[in-house]
C-alpha cells in the first residue's frame, strides 16, 4: 500500500472540526436556531481544557456539556470554545481547544461527528479508558434513541445537564 505523504485523515478532520467551529460560532452570534442543541463530548484532561477543581474531579477521563437553554457568554476562537454553564447550580466557565472533543452530537436533526484523538490531546492510560470500541477512522452518524441506562445521574431542575453519549451509541 501506498504511504499517504498528503494526510486525507487529518486533512478530513480539521475540516469537520471547522464544521464545528463554524456551528458554534452561528451560534454565538445568533443563538441557536429552532429546536438545535449540541451535546458536546472532550477529554477533561487534554492539553487546553480549563475545568473547575471540582468538575475535573468529577469527571476525571471526559465530560459531555449540553448547550440548549442554559449557557452563557459562548466565545468562539480559532482553536477552542469558551462557554458559561450552571452545574448543580454554580456558575462554571469552561475552556475546550477543538482538538479535545471527542463527538458532537445534534440530536434535533440527527447529526453526529465522530473524531479520533489528536496529537494535542493529553494521554490517558488505557487502563482507565471506558470499554467503548475507539473509531477507526472520522465518522458522520445518525444515532438510535436508546432505553436511559440507570447509571446516568439525577437530572437538576436547573443548570447544564451532563450525559453519557453511550446511549445514542448503536450496540
Amino acid at each position: 500500500m501506498a504511504t499517504d505523504h498528503i494526510r486525507y485523515d487529518v486533512l478530513a478532520r480539521d475540516a469537520l472540526r471547522g464544521v464545528l467551529r463554524r456551528v458554534l460560532t452561528d451560534a454565538a452570534e445568533h443563538g441557536l436556531p429552532g429546536e438545535h442543541h449540541f451535546f458536546i463530548t472532550f477529554l477533561s484532561t487534554a492539553d487546553g481544557v480549563k475545568l473547575s477543581p471540582r468538575l475535573l474531579a468529577q469527571y476525571p477521563e471526559e465530560m459531555t456539556i449540553i448547550l440548549q437553554h442554559q449557557f452563557w457568554d459562548l466565545v468562539v476562537t480559532e482553536d477552542r470554545f469558551e462557554v458559561g454553564l450552571s452545574f448543580g447550580g454554580i456558575p462554571e466557565r469552561l475552556v475546550v481547544p477543538f482538538a479535545a472533543i471527542k463527538s458532537f452530537l445534534d440530536p434535533s436533526v440527527q447529526f453526529g461527528l465522530q473524531f479520533e484523538p489528536s496529537e494535542a490531546t493529553a494521554e490517558v492510560p488505557a487502563a482507565k479508558l471506558p470499554a467503548v470500541p475507539a473509531p477507526s477512522a472520522l465518522s458522520v452518524a445518525a444515532p438510535e434513541p436508546a432505553a436511559e441506562s440507570q447509571e446516568e445521574p439525577a437530572k437538576t431542575s436547573e443548570g447544564a445537564e451532563v450525559v453519557r453519549l453511550d446511549r445514542f451509541r448503536k450496540k
